[in-house]
């Protein structure tokens, strides 16, 4: 069984190959030769939380589990298994992981979401997923212009200089005319206004995983003429009704169109699978086997 540190990630995982395995995960997905468990919540009254989650594709099965703390901060692991046998294969630090794995499926969305010609990128949020989501979009588009905007000033000015982006002092500076916008904060209420997006925008909202968080008002969700989600599991019973709302997996597979017409508002909300974790961490396993990368723990069993 092989560790593999943060570290080993980064050198091992880059995000064009991330897109492309993500991709691979939701066409299994959609064939059923994958599965995805949705994510669980153990609260403590500490404030301490323990977030839990699993998925399987055809090699490899394997958990993601996580502590977080509002003051003292994330710890992100994942368990890898072979699916063949069940053998236990790798433990990886997946802070990182987690990051490029949602830029991968952000990226992946927005390839077949957003205009071939969208050469403009406006960014809410200057931290590292925010680094991530740049990184996706420029391995699908290729972009003649970012804005950036965040809360605190420092960070985007600090995100604009390590990134090569445009600081702007407003949100409504960042999204107005962008024919792509991210959307990376912790925000529980809307981060933009409805009449800030034109027609033909892609909109990746990641921000958020929980009920109570919204990023985008609901005026923008209702003129949304595609909505994206990456499991149905994340909306209420009474809105799958909804003939706007399709799985990412779905349009990977070509079961159905992504964007429509040049003209039309499209949404991929993101709240991350377990599965992206799952062939992320798979990749990483075989690439630091190739490269003799990963340190040796003791057997699990004698």
């Amino acid at each position: 069984m092989l560790y593999f540190t943060e570290s080993d990630v980064r050198r091992l995982l880059p995000m064009a190959e991330a897109i492309r395995i993500v991709r691979e995960g939701f066409v299994k997905l959609a064939s059923g030769e994958a599965q995805n468990h949705p994510r669980r919540r153990l609260i403590l009254p500490t404030g301490a939380v323990l977030h839990y989650m699993a998925g399987a594709s055809d090699r490899y099965f394997g958990a993601k589990l996580y502590s977080t703390h509002a003051k003292h901060g994330a710890h992100f692991f994942i368990l890898l298994f072979r699916a063949q046998d069940g053998q236990p294969l790798a433990m990886l630090e997946a802070n990182y992981l987690g990051q490029i794995r949602t830029g991968a499926a952000s990226g992946l969305a927005t390839d077949h979401l957003a205009r071939l010609d969208a050469t403009t990128l406006g960014i809410i949020g200057g931290g590292f997923q925010a680094r991530s989501q740049l990184e996706a979009m420029r391995a699908v588009r290729s972009l003649s212009s970012v804005r950036v905007w965040s809360r605190t000033p420092q960070k985007t000015q600090a995100f604009a200089a390590e990134c090569g982006a445009e600081p702007v002092e407003t949100a409504e500076q960042a999204v107005r005319d962008a024919a792509i916008v991210v959307t990376a904060t912790s925000s529980k209420d809307p981060v933009l206004e409805a009449g800030w997006i034109a027609p033909g925008t892609h909109i990746n909202a990641m921000g958020s995983n929980q009920a109570r968080r919204r990023e985008l008002p609901a005026e923008l969700i209702q003129r949304a003429d595609r909505i994206v989600v990456d499991s149905m599991m994340a909306w209420t019973e009474a809105e799958w009704n909804d003939p706007r709302l399709i799985e990412l997996k779905d349009i990977v597979a070509g079961k159905t169109s992504g964007r429509e017409s040049p003209s039309a508002i499209t949404v991929f909300k993101s709240n991350g699978l377990a599965l992206e974790d799952v062939v992320s961490a798979g990749f990483v396993y075989e690439s630091g086997l190739e490269a003799g990368i990963g340190r040796s723990m003791a057997p699990l069993y004698s």
